[in-house]
Parts: structure tokens; sequence; C-alpha cells
């Protein structure tokens, strides 16, 4: 039976190609259609070559197809991939240079914090669209979605619909190997249990060859040049126990210890972060150039060889298990904590093990998280809830309920400052919202 995989937001170049590349890896996905959907009809034809080149470099015997038409794309489809950008760098720049202005310093500004939320209400709406459209033209597919913030979207999908979502990250994976290099382990002899929500999950297990190997990791961050590497996350693990999942630029942002001064954030956050200091040229900076040399790149990689090897990313063994050969596959994904995670709020957005089959995804029961993470990752979670419940319901006090609890934004300011935060980034945010219109 001849498959159809639909890309939402296909224009992201390089995933686009990486997920396809991976798709086809699979004999089940061979013959399928790739249905590429994009708003930006240029970029979308630059990307269908790209995908065609795949496609003939494997003799792959798929076809690719292009439109700017959702609901084309979508028709009949077995699996749905959403990779999304609501508004462009001159748009969500405001998300990062107010909070500035005010003294909240944040470094990605993607995920939660005020810069997260307001992310969220941009695009939760036009996430809804999607689900909607996916319930009417491929009801059985399965959506997978790697646009942030990811927690508050797939909460605000898997609470308004029965449709099959979950939510992908790439820090689980990486963050594996990223430990195993620094033990001098091969990755395929680590086993771990990872757990918590998106971007702030920790390591409740991590072993080589069956033995614990956290004695081994605080061996290692105590060499200068690993501990450089990641000095946020490094500074948790040593006082936390436990390794948390995404890079320190972003962790950074989601607690109340490291950018709540101007020598903590020299200290802590000018170096070893993987992103661009306390400001949001790493993201203005970087869209705009990708703007400006996508088209360059692209053209010199349709002459480059392409590399058909599959990579880490989980989406295509997820397809492959529901509605492919039916291989069993297990990675950590976004699902809703119904009796998963026993001291997180329930129905909030977790990411935890997930086992996917023919039978669909099957999300696996974690018990507990250790106390004092459960503290930290509740916080953020119950921000997330109120957060997720503004947006569809147009409640601007619960946006600045919401932000007012935030750690970081709670550590800076006072309860008076960040009203007028907010109400300044509803002003630049106005026409993203149309949901809350005052009355």
């Amino acid at each position: 039976m001849t498959r159809k995989i639909a890309f939402i937001g296909a224009g992201s170049l390089g995933f686009t190609r990486k997920l396809v590349t991976d798709i086809l890896t699979y004999p089940a996905f061979q013959d399928c259609t790739i249905a590429l959907m994009d708003i930006d009809s240029e970029r979308l034809a630059m990307v269908k070559k790209a995908v065609d080149k795949i496609i003939q470099a494997g003799n792959y015997p798929a076809q690719a197809i292009a439109t700017t038409n959702r609901q084309e794309a979508l028709d009949g489809a077995d699996g749905v991939i959403c990779t999304i950008l609501v508004g462009g760098p001159q748009v969500f720049r405001h998300d990062i240079e107010i909070p500035k202005k005010y003294g909240v310093d944040i470094n990605v500004g993607d995920t939660r914090g005020p810069a997260g939320i307001f992310r969220a209400l941009r695009t939760i709406p036009v996430m809804m669209d999607i689900i909607r459209d996916v319930e009417i033209y491929c009801p059985h597919a399965v959506l997978l979605n790697y646009t942030n913030p990811m927690a508050m979207l797939c909460r605000a999908m898997q609470g308004e619909s029965k449709v099959k979502v979950t939510g992908l990250c790439h820090s689980v994976q990486y963050t594996a190997e990223m430990m195993a290099r620094w033990i001098g382990a091969p990755l395929n002899e680590i086993d771990y249990l990872c757990a918590g929500i998106n971007h702030l999950a920790f390591y409740l297990k991590y072993e080589w060859g069956g033995k614990d190997a956290y004695p081994l990791l605080k061996e290692a961050v105590k060499q200068t040049d690993i501990y450089n590497e990641e000095q946020v996350r490094n500074e948790m693990f040593i006082h936390l126990d436990y390794y948390v999942t995404e890079s320190s630029g972003h962790n950074s942002e989601y607690n109340p210890w490291f950018r709540k001064r101007p020598d903590l954030i020299q200290k802590y956050c000018t170096s070893g972060t993987g992103w661009n200091p306390g400001e949001h040229a790493y993201i203005l900076n970087g869209y705009l150039d990708a703007e400006e040399t996508w088209r360059e790149g692209l053209a010199k990689s349709i002459d480059e060889a392409v590399n058909l090897e599959r990579s880490f990313e989980y989406a295509s063994s997820i397809f492959n298990a529901v509605f492919g050969d039916g291989t069993l596959f297990k990675f950590n994904g976004n699902v809703r904590n119904f009796g998963l995670i026993d001291n997180l709020p329930a129905g909030c957005c977790v990411e935890v093990p997930v086992l996917a089959s023919k039978s669909g995804l099957e999300p696996i029961h974690v018990g507990p998280l250790p106390d004092h993470l459960a503290v930290l990752v509740n916080i953020n979670a119950a921000c997330e809830e109120l957060a997720v419940e503004a947006a569809l319901t147009g409640d601007r006090r619960k946006v600045f309920h919401a932000i007012c609890m935030d750690p970081l934004t709670s550590a800076v300011l006072s309860l008076d400052e960040i009203q007028m935060m907010v109400d300044e980034m509803f002003v630049v945010n106005e026409k993203w919202l149309p949901q809350f219109q005052k009355k």
C-alpha cells in the first residue's frame, strides 16, 4: 500500500531534507508520496528540487508533490510532520527585546517564560487550524510536531483533539550522545530513562553496560574543557545530581539562578551555552542570514552528493512502527500527563518514553521525579498550563499570571513591572493575537 506523508512548513529546508531522507530509508516508504506544503511558494519550489534529488539519488519509486494548499497536502495522509514558524524575526524579536528592556535577559526565548509564552499565543491558533484540517482530511494520521514552544503547542492540540499527536525534540538523543562522548562510552552501550517536560527533562537513569554512569560523568565535568562546553547544565548537574536535556542557553532561562544579575550572566552565560549570550541576535541574525543564503546553499547542495544515511531523528522510525513494517520503536515524546509522572500536574504536557507500534503511540509510566526536580518542573509546567488556557480562551489575565510565576521573570521583576512588560508585549503582538481583542 502506497503511503502519503505530508510536511506542513516544508520550507524548513535542512530539516525537511533530513526527514525525507530518513523516511525513504525504510522499505515500506520507498514508493510513498511526499506532500510538501508551505506558504512561501518560492522556497517551496526550491525544497521540491532538493527532495527530488534525494529521490533520484536513492533510485526510489517515491514521488514528491509541492503545494501551498494545506488541505491538498493533508488529504489522505498517513503521517504529518509540522515544522511551521508563525511570524518572522521582525515579529519575535520583540519577545526578546521588550523583556530585556525591563531587565529579563532572555537567551533563546522559544520555549517558556515571557518570550516562549507569546510565541505560543501566536502559534496555537494556527496549530488548531492544522489539527482541524487533519480531523477532516486525514483523521487517522499520526501528527509529529517539531515546532516550538513544544509543550504548549502539543498540550493545546492534545487537549482539543483526538488526533494521534506527539511532539519530538532533538535534545534527548543528542544529550545522551554528548554525555557518552564525555565518558568515552559507545552510544550503543548506553541505556537511559529520561522524563520531565520538554527542554527540562532529566536523565533519571544513565547507564553504561548496565552500570550507573553518573559517577563517571561527575568526574568528567571536573575537566575544564568539558565543564566549559555546557556551563549552565554542568552547574545544574553538580548541584542537582541529574543531567538535564536541553542546552545551557535554553536552561539558563528556566530557573532563577543564572540570568537574574549581570555578574551571573557574565560568569555562566557568556560562553558555553551554544547560543549568543543575552541577546536576540542569535534568532534575528540567524533567520535573516538564512533567508539571504538559503537559495545559494540549496543550489550548491543540489550539485553535491546526497547523503542517504538515516539520522538520529525519531520521525521516520515512528512512522515505520505505526504504519510501516511495524517494528517497535521507543522514543521520548510529548504527551499529556495522565498517570505518567506522578508528581507533575495531571493533564500537563510531559516528555516521557513512548512506544510506537501498530497499536499507535503508548506512553510509558515513569513514576515520580526526584522531589527537588519536581519543584522546578512543576512551576514551569503550571505556567505552561495557564498560558495554554489563556491562548484557547483569549484570557489576558491568565497570560499575565503565567508570566508572573515564571522563575526567571519573578526573580527579576515586581508584579507591577511584569504587568507593564506584558501590556507592552500585547501591543506589539496585537495583529497576531485576534483571540485577545478587547470586547
